[in-house]
C-alpha cells in the first residue's frame, strides 16, 4: 500500500473515532467493565489493566481485518 493510502486511512480511522467519542459515547461504556478488567485503587494511585476489554477488541479486529482484507 503507498504512504498516501495509509495516511488517508489513518485520517479517516481518527476522525471516526473522534465522532464516536464526541456523539456516541454510549458505544464504548463497557470498556473496563468487564468481568476480569482489574481496576485497584488506593489512597494515592489507582491501576487500571483492562485484560478482557483488550482480549474482546483484538477479536473484534481481527475479524473486521479478515473480513476486509482477505483475499
Amino acid at each position: 500500500m503507498e504512504p498516501g493510502k495509509i495516511l488517508i486511512s489513518v485520517g479517516v480511522l481518527i476522525v471516526l473515532a473522534g465522532l464516536v467519542l464526541n456523539y456516541l459515547p454510549w458505544l464504548i461504556d463497557w470498556f473496563g467493565k468487564l468481568p476480569g478488567d482489574i481496576n485497584i485503587r488506593n489512597e494515592n494511585s489507582v491501576i487500571f489493566i483492562p485484560i478482557t476489554s483488550m482480549i474482546v477488541i483484538s477479536l473484534l479486529l481481527t475479524l473486521l481485518v479478515n473480513l476486509f482484507f482477505r483475499k
